[in-house]
C-alpha cells in the first residue's frame, strides 16, 4: 500500500497494540480478575451494586499502567503523524495513554481514558479530570455535587464517545489502517465496512486475523511493534 499526497489515514487500535507493552486484554487469559470476568466490573450495573469493587478493579488496572511502556508500534504511528499532520486521525479503543507517551497528538479515545475520572451522575456539571489514584478503601466523591466518582471509560452497555466526530473523519478518509483489534467489538468493528463503503482502501496488522479479516483488501499477520516500524518507514520513503 502506498500513501498519496491527497490520501488521509483513519488508523484503528485496539488492545492487541498494548498487549504487546505488557498491558492484559480484557478478552484474553488475563482478563480474569479475583475470580471475576472484567466485564462483571465493567458495567454500570457492576458499579450500582458494589462500586468499591469496580474501583479495586480500576486501581489494580492504573497500578499496572504505571509500570509499562509504549512499544515500537505506537512510535511509529507517531511517527506517521508526523509526516501527514492533519491527514492522520488515530482513533483508538485502548484507554491507556500509551499513544500519548509516543508522541502521537491527534488521539481520539472512543472508550475512555484510564487515567481519568468523573462524576457519576449525568447531570452533575462538573469535567473529566485526569486522576492516577487508586482507590482501593474508600470511595472517591465528587466535589461538585457529592455524587460518587467513577472511571472515565465506557462500560459494557454504554455508548462509545464522540461517535460523530469519529464517522466525520472516517467519511473523509481514503485509507483506513486497523491495528490489533479483534473485529467483534461494535460500533469499532463496523468502521472497515463503512470506509470500504466510501471507496477507502483498508489494511490491517496485527499477530492474528480479526474476525471482519474478509473486509480487508490486505492483511499483514504480525505482531504490529515488528511491522509498523517497517512499514511506516517505507511510506514515508515513498
Amino acid at each position: 500500500m502506498r500513501i498519496s499526497p491527497s490520501d488521509r489515514l483513519f488508523v484503528l487500535t485496539g488492545a492487541g497494540v498494548s498487549a504487546e507493552s505488557g498491558l492484559p486484554t480484557f478478552r484474553g487469559a488475563g482478563g480474569i480478575w479475583r475470580g471475576y470476568r472484567a466485564t462483571e466490573v465493567a458495567t454500570p450495573e457492576a458499579f450500582h451494586a458494589d462500586p468499591l469493587m469496580v474501583w479495586q478493579f480500576y486501581s489494580m488496572r492504573r497500578r499496572k499502567h504505571q509500570e509499562v511502556k509504549p512499544n515500537p508500534a505506537h512510535f511509529a504511528l507517531a511517527e506517521l503523524e508526523r509526516q501527514l499532520g492533519e491527514r492522520f486521525f488515530l482513533c483508538t479503543q485502548n484507554v491507556d495513554s500509551l499513544h500519548e507517551q509516543a508522541g502521537s497528538q491527534r488521539v481520539l479515545h472512543m472508550h475512555g481514558r484510564l487515567m481519568m475520572t468523573r462524576c457519576s451522575r449525568e447531570a452533575c456539571p462538573s469535567k473529566p479530570f485526569e486522576d492516577s489514584a487508586a482507590y482501593e478503601t474508600e470511595l472517591p466523591k465528587c466535589a461538585t455535587c457529592g455524587a460518587l466518582l467513577r472511571p472515565h471509560v465506557c462500560w459494557f452497555g454504554e455508548v462509545p464517545y464522540e461517535l460523530d466526530r469519529i464517522f466525520a473523519e472516517l467519511n473523509r478518509s481514503t485509507i483506513l489502517m486497523t491495528v490489533g483489534s479483534s473485529g467483534v467489538v461494535e460500533p469499532a468493528a463496523s468502521f472497515v465496512r463503512l470506509a470500504r463503503r466510501n471507496g477507502a482502501r483498508t489494511i490491517y496488522v496485527g499477530p492474528e486475523a480479526p474476525a471482519n479479516h474478509d473486509c480487508f483488501d490486505e492483511v499483514v499477520l504480525a505482531k504490529a511493534g515488528e511491522a509498523l516500524p517497517g512499514m511506516v518507514k517505507d511510506w514515508v520513503a515513498a
